[in-house]
């Protein structure tokens, strides 16, 4: 009596535990779908995402669930069932399984659409960056040509390199500087690099005073940031698409081999459920 209490109780458990967790994903897959934008790829990716990241919910929900109906037939033989879930849960499963397998290539096509989008905004980014920069050099070159601001211009880097002299040769504030935690790293770093060699003060500030070794050193930071930008977004396209894409169709057999095995044997498939006929 008691092993027939918990074999009845722990059917019923696996019954209602499954049942929740399939009407569980049911009920998620009806709030994603608000607000509602098919037309939207962004949309649609998130979508795919986020029901094939709770694929498996179902899956373990109809596993729970007949599982609990095979313990009713082993305890109780063919006695009726109150309410038998089977039948719809095997046609939600085939739903699922066509629901997931036109995931798979919608997935990858979109993915691979907003690729080609994010690819084409960064390479725009990236030319008007550079447009503005061309332009912004055309303008300096062409104040540089007046001989009062290149006097101007002289001043300043006298006037510089009159402060960083003096900072090399008083120990006390050099060492004040380096042990300032305010104080940029790189700025660190050059100080250190023009008190081993002086030459070098000359060097940075030649060079901080040529437009156009500015302006290539800028143009080579945005080619340089468009190239990263544009292999991120390649490498998580691919991974979007490889997992998703290939976590669809693993779902969508698994649905379908559920969905289709279990109707064919429950009969549904096979005539519409002929009765035999009466032996004579």
């Amino acid at each position: 009596m008691i092993d027939r209490l918990a074999t009845v109780n722990a059917a019923r458990t696996l019954k209602v535990v499954g049942t929740i967790l399939i009407l569980s994903f049911l009920l998620d897959f009806l709030i994603l779908l608000f607000p509602f934008q098919p037309t939207d790829k962004g949309w649609q990716i998130g979508l795919a995402t986020a029901l094939v990241d709770r694929g498996i919910v179902p899956m373990v929900g109809l596993g729970m669930l007949f599982a609990g109906y095979w313990i009713d037939s082993t305890n109780d033989g063919d006695r009726p069932q109150p309410v038998d879930l089977r039948f719809p849960a095997l046609i939600l499963s085939s739903l699922l399984g066509l629901l997931f397998l036109l995931i798979f290539p919608l997935h990858l096509n979109n993915v691979n659409q907003a690729k080609s989008q994010t690819v084409t905004r960064i390479t725009q980014d990236a030319d008007q960056a550079e447009t503005q920069l061309k332009s912004q050099l055309t303008q300096l070159q062409a104040q540089l040509g007046n001989a009062q601001v290149k006097a101007q211009l002289e001043q300043q880097k006298s006037q510089i390199k009159a402060q960083f002299t003096d900072l090399l040769k008083d120990e006390q504030k050099y060492k004040q500087a380096l042990d300032n935690p305010n104080l940029p790293a790189t700025q660190k770093d050059l100080l250190k690099k023009f008190k081993a060699n002086p030459q070098e003060l000359d060097k940075f500030l030649a060079q901080q005073s040529d437009p156009q070794g500015l302006a290539n050193e800028r143009l080579n930071q945005i080619r340089q940031r468009k190239e990263e930008a544009q292999k991120q977004a390649q490498q998580e396209a691919l991974k979007s698409g490889l997992r998703i894409g290939m976590s669809s169709l693993l779902l969508a057999i698994g649905y379908i081999i559920i969905g289709w095995t279990g109707l064919r044997g429950m009969g549904a498939l096979q005539g519409g459920g002929r009765k035999k006929a009466p032996a004579r």
